[in-house]
């Protein structure tokens, strides 16, 4: 029986590559922003629920970014950051493979593509939100 084809095609790292560097240009601009101005992004979630979603401070872990403040990155928002350092993770492999070097790929039987994926993010940006919220009740 012949393979499936996606419509997405083979994966291509310099493809990958600009939409980290869109994220990328993005998110440096809007902390570039609220670092100089003060004036940042309100979270809608924030405003209707008085609580903290999963990327309630993400411009202030930008912002630390910027100073080069790691501790106040962390403390900003921990998911954020850990999220970011995936990200960079994988612009580092996906640069090394543009430039001709090898491919690094998940090993045979896991799959990084696809529903699975997103469902363990959401798990955890579930989880997060849970311990940040209720942390910040009982403190």
């Amino acid at each position: 029986m012949p393979l499936k084809s996606t419509a997405a095609g083979p994966f291509q790292p310099v493809t990958a590559l600009r939409g980290l560097a869109a994220f990328a240009i993005v998110g440096v601009g809007i902390s570039g922003v609220a670092a100089v101005t003060g004036w940042g992004l309100p979270c809608p979630w924030r405003a209707l629920t008085g609580t903290l979603c999963p990327l309630c401070g993400a411009t202030h872990v930008g912002m630390a970014l910027l100073r080069g403040d790691l501790a106040a990155a962390w403390a900003a928002n921990p998911f954020v950051l850990a999220g970011l350092v995936v990200l960079v993770g994988l612009g580092v492999i996906w640069t090394i493979e543009a430039l001709g070097g090898p491919a690094v790929r998940a090993p045979r039987g896991v799959r990084l593509d696809g529903r699975g994926v997103w469902v363990t993010i959401g798990l955890l940006a579930f989880a997060f939100t849970l311990w940040r919220n209720l942390a910040g009740a009982a403190g």
